[in-house]
């Protein structure tokens, strides 16, 4: 390790001052094109026989985008993870401007000038925006000058596009306003090479198209590098100078974005052909199996989130709803699994009344549920894939008897729908922990799917998936579709819902602005209807 990098470790406890100066000392005189990290032979492997990665080389220049692709599993995050200190490799070196260097913890990266934006927020909901922006920068000592750090703060936003309330809380911003946060933070504390995971995955279209515009501004400037972790092609295609493909822990591809197409890095991901864009079946609509009449739901928030919805599903059908984030379709799927309570309107399932039915009720009536949040609410993350699989079991004769869990009939069960949904894991005893995001949307479907019988609730059911397991997502809600059920749809991904929906409807601040037949939707109206075009 070179004396500057290990002065600048070392100073762990040192003045705060003097490790910034440090770090801006190391970056000085950067030159575009130079290598300024290169990671040799990381090797990290976890328990139950995991290998995350799998000796990957890797070289980032300054002043490029360098995108880094991969399915769910893949190995992309812990990759960064160990670039940022937050996890040790198991082998290998890493180099920042030729200097080797070794990260005790995140720390160590940030004073060497490293920041990351993860994939899930790492700030604190009940402070203002510019409070979680100054939290632990080097300049702030026991007195901060609020004002000052708020103009410092200021100018970069204004440097690089980024529209912040400052003074807001955080849990008052949007999803786009909170992944600004964190950049600008990452920016704010010196940040010259800059991690991002997952960085659009939340974001409306038009916050992606600002985000993107303000990356290709940070890169080339000051900001020496951005590795761009990412599961959207087009976007990989439109911002990127490089692209690194990994699969299955190993890297099988490096490329310049100019010279790549779609369906080629598609094939690298996933080692196959990917279809984008699936084959709706056709399938006679049966009798109408839902009908919400003026249904409304207070959010966590205290406020009206929707605002008295009418519509119905019919057997065989996939009704869509498209919208961005936050304009009450969470409230509409917690109010239609039982899971949030209706402040007004009905909710009637084959004619019968269920507005006042318990979660449990439904799940016996045959309506499943597919969550958002994978982890916090759609599965237990310390059970073994078998303990989640259960929970849709427990109440049912056949897997239980005289209050006992028969635990040769769930571990049938298990190991029948594990194999069905191909969640690719060491065995049922696995902790859903354990899985990748791609896997644990697969034990969910595996668990949730077999035991619907008439309507299915799928939230989000795609995103923050790979090409791969999107597609395997799709094709098992069009197989639903072909079984009969009558499929409740929402997605942030308009694409997705004109591509497998047969009704559609664009929703904003809680109403639907219409309710269009697929045939007769076309993407740049339901856009504009997304963002409150043609209102009722």
């Amino acid at each position: 390790m070179s004396v500057l990098s290990q002065k600048i470790i070392d100073l762990f406890g040192g003045r705060k001052e003097e490790r910034s100066q440090l770090s801006e000392k190391f970056w000085a005189n950067l030159k575009h094109g130079e290598v300024v990290l290169e990671a040799r032979g990381i090797t990290k492997k976890f328990p139950g026989g995991v290998v995350a990665n799998d000796h990957i080389d890797l070289e980032i220049r300054a002043g490029e985008i360098h995108a880094i692709l991969g399915e769910n599993g893949a190995g992309k995050t812990t990759l960064m993870n160990i670039l940022y200190g937050l996890l040790k490799p198991d082998e290998g070196e890493i180099y920042i401007r030729g200097k080797k260097v070794e990260f005790k913890s995140p720390l160590d990266a940030i004073n060497l000038g490293i920041g990351m934006v993860h994939q899930h927020r790492k700030l604190i909901p009940a402070h203002t925006a510019l409070e979680n922006i100054i939290l632990g920068h080097p300049k702030a000592g026991k007195i901060v000058d609020i004002e000052a750090a708020k103009k410092e703060v200021q100018e970069l936003c204004d440097k690089y596009g980024f529209k912040i309330d400052l003074d807001a809380k955080v849990w008052q911003l949007s999803a786009g306003e909170q992944q600004s946060v964190e950049i600008v933070k990452a920016l704010y504390r010196g940040a010259k090479l800059l991690i991002l995971d997952e960085p659009t995955s939340v974001l409306t279209p038009i916050e992606t198209e600002r985000f993107l515009k303000s990356l290709r501004s940070m890169a080339g400037t000051e900001i020496a590098v951005i590795p761009f972790i990412t599961h959207k092609l087009p976007e990989v295609l439109s911002v990127s100078d490089r692209v690194t493909i990994l699969r299955k822990g190993k890297v099988v591809k490096r490329l310049e974005t100019r010279k790549a197409t779609m369906e080629a890095l598609a094939k690298y991901m996933v080692g196959r052909e990917v279809l984008f864009r699936v084959k709706k079946p056709k399938v006679k609509k049966g009798k109408e199996i839902l009908r919400v009449e003026n249904l409304s739901a207070i959010s966590d928030r205290g406020f009206l989130a929707l605002k008295g919805v009418t519509f119905s599903i019919r057997e065989g059908e996939i009704f869509g709803i498209a919208g961005v984030s936050g304009n009450g379709q969470q409230e509409l799927a917690e109010v239609l699994a039982g899971v949030r309570k209706a402040s007004g309107g009905k909710v009637m399932f084959e004619g019968k009344d269920i507005t006042h039915a318990s979660p449990l009720e439904r799940l016996k009536m045959g309506i499943g549920y597919i969550p958002s949040e994978r982890v916090r609410v759609g599965s237990i993350p310390q059970f073994s894939l078998m303990e989640n699989i259960a929970l849709s079991l427990y109440f049912d004769r056949e897997f239980s008897k005289w209050g006992l869990l028969d635990y040769k009939r769930i571990r049938e069960h298990a190991e029948k729908v594990i194999s069905e949904f191909e969640v690719m894991a060491p065995g049922i005893y696995t902790r859903a922990a354990h899985l990748s995001g791609g896997n644990l949307q697969r034990l969910i479907l595996a668990r949730t799917i077999p035991r619907t019988k008439k309507l299915l609730i799928a939230n989000l059911p795609t995103q923050g998936l790979d090409v791969g397991a999107t597609e395997f997502v799709r094709n098992k809600l069009l197989d639903c579709k072909k079984e009969g059920m009558g499929i409740l749809l929402i997605s942030e991904d308009l694409d997705e819902v004109l591509q497998v929906s047969d009704t559609i409807a664009p929703i904003y601040e809680g109403k639907f602005v219409d309710i269009i037949p697929a045939e007769k939707a076309r993407k740049e109206i339901v856009g504009a209807m997304m963002t409150g075009a043609r209102a009722k």
